[in-house]
């Protein structure tokens, strides 16, 4: 597990640019990503989210380890008309290893 944490903390350099970890840090062009697990999708404060992320957070739609794997295969597939890019991790153990470092309790 802390292999994965390493790892995923690794490949998660690319993502910060666009994405903190600091939920003060405001004005990028992806949400911050602090606290993620069991958070409402959509929900960080300060961050302008698309319709469909809108929509989920309506419905009270929960980051889990689940859904975020599902959400890095393919973005757009679950929440159409999103802006992330690019556009999902095709390698298997590469979205595991990020999963488990953002879905990690704080």
């Amino acid at each position: 597990m802390a292999q994965d944490l390493g790892r995923g903390e690794a490949l998660f350099e690319a993502c910060k640019s666009c994405h903190s970890l600091d939920p003060a840090k405001q004005g990028m062009a992806g949400p911050h990503l602090a606290g993620l697990k069991g958070r409402v999708v959509g929900a960080a404060e300060g961050f302008d989210y698309s319709p469909a992320f809108k929509a989920a957070r309506a419905k009270r739609v929960i980051w889990d380890e689940t859904r975020l794997n599902a959400y890095l295969v393919d973005p757009d597939a679950m929440f159409k008309g999103g802006w992330m890019s690019p556009q999902g991790l095709d390698d298997e153990a590469d979205r595991a290893a990020v999963t488990a470092f953002l879905m990690r309790g704080r």
